[in-house]
This record gives C-alpha cells, structure tokens and sequence, in this order.
C-alpha cells in the first residue's frame, strides 16, 4: 500500500487519514489524464462566468469529492451536494467533508429514475461532473441529461468533463493512444500505482475494506459504458432541454463539454 496512506488507532476506533486517501486518488488519475488539474481551473473559470461565486452545486457521480475540494477552496460561499453509488469513495468524501456544513452527500444510483427525489434541493445554479459518466451506455446517458436538465436552473449550467472520442479520426485516435499508454509506462516505472493497485491498496486499509468489497459487487474491475463524441454529447444536450452546448477545453484525449440552460 502507498507508505502515505495510513490508519490510526483512537481509543477503540480506527481512523483514516482522509487526505492522505485524497492524494493519493489524485496521484492514480493523474497517471491517467496528467492535464487533469488544468481541466478543473477551466470548469471553475466556466462556472463563476456563467453563474458567479457563490453557487449552489450538484457534483454528479462526485466519487471522493474532488469537484466539491477544488469548489469550496476557489468559492467559499459555494455549497455542494456530492452524489454517487460508490461505497468506498463515498465513505472517502465524507470523511473528508465531515465538519463541512457546506457539503452534503447523497447515494444513489444514477440509472434509478427517481435518483433526484434523494437531493436535498430541486434546483441547482451548476451541475459538474468529471471521469464518470463514460460508466453508462448510450441510453442510460441521455436519459439521464435529460434529469439534469430538470435540475439546473434556467440560466444554469451543466459541464461533462470526460473521454469523448471521436470515430471519424481513427489514426489521430490511435497516435494519441500510443502516446498516452507509452507517458502512463514510463510514470509506472517511477512508481505510480494504477487503478488496480489503487484499489488493492483500499481493499488492504481497514476502514476502507468493507466498503471496498461492496464497491465491486456493485460495478464489478470498471467500466463498460460508451464513449460518444463531443458533438454527440452536445447534441443530446441540446435534445433535453439546454439552450446550448459546446466544448470549451480539450486535450489529445479529453474534452470539457459546457451546455447553458
């Protein structure tokens, strides 16, 4: 396990050190999007412009809070509503978030239709998400835009940060594949954990081994949702309710995707 993750012992209960957890989750997707920081600067930038300082924000699919960190240490006055099905990064977030009356957290499933009737509001300024979506299919996916389009107010903005590829660029795509998995070997030869190691090292942590367990019978080794282009993204947006839609950064492998309500 990463010799920066630890447990204590306090009194008859076993802690983690949330933080370090923290770091450590951000160290593992960094291996895999090392342009990830950047791209968190830029959906903040995006939302202050569009709905300003203080906004009221759902982080969909939030896994360990990292949207909800990097919100609350740029906005203050912002709260958030982090939800997710994962046990594990749950249990993570609020740990994390404990002391925070600015944060909540909610689980749910976001192929359950009534999944909104769990939040505590009905209406949001931002809506964000990053890494996540790409876990549903087609029609789960639109369906569930067309939820969040529910929630976002009029004016409000929904932003999708993820792999969104495009079949029409098959030897761009594969260039950039090559390049990206030739980076990932090389930090693996430096001592980067992988997602498998990651979740070997939680699955060894005594906090977080039960959750753990639960998080794979639940989604099973990751994901085998779809990977729509950006246009596709943008248009199905559109199709459910937003004014419009459009990338708004991207690098060689993922784009921020940006719809107004």
């Amino acid at each position: 396990m990463d010799s920066s993750i630890s447990t204590t012992a306090v009194g008859a209960a076993v802690t983690a050190d949330w933080q370090a957890w923290q770091e450590s989750w951000d160290r593992q997707q960094e291996w895999y999007m090392p342009d990830r920081e950047e791209r968190f600067r830029i959906m903040l930038d995006m939302m202050e412009a569009v709905v300003g300082t203080s906004p009221r924000v759902l982080d969909l699919a939030c896994g360990t809070g990292t949207i909800t960190a990097r919100l609350l240490a740029r906005f203050p006055d912002a709260t958030s509503t982090g939800v997710d099905l994962d046990p594990a990064l749950l249990t993570i977030a609020e740990g994390t978030f404990a002391d925070d009356e600015r944060v909540a957290f909610v689980t749910a499933d976001l192929k359950d239709p009534d999944w909104p009737a769990r939040l505590p509001r009905d209406s949001y300024d931002a809506v964000l998400t990053a890494t996540a979506l790409h876990w549903l299919h087609g029609e789960p996916l639109a369906d569930l835009y067309g939820q969040v389009a529910e929630l976002v107010r009029d004016g409000g903005v929904f932003m999708n940060a993820d792999h969104m590829i495009d079949e029409a660029t098959p030897r761009i795509n594969a260039a950039e594949r090559a390049q990206r998995h030739a980076r990932m070997e090389q930090a693996k030869r430096a001592g980067a954990l992988d997602w498998a190691e990651w979740w070997k090292a939680a699955a060894e942590d005594p906090v977080l081994a039960e959750p753990t367990a639960r998080r794979f019978g639940i989604y099973g080794e990751h994901a085998d949702g779809d990977t729509p282009s950006a246009a596709w993204h943008a248009r199905v947006l559109r199709e459910k309710g937003f004014a419009e839609a459009r990338p708004v950064w991207c690098s060689p492998s993922d784009t921020l995707l940006l719809a107004v309500k």
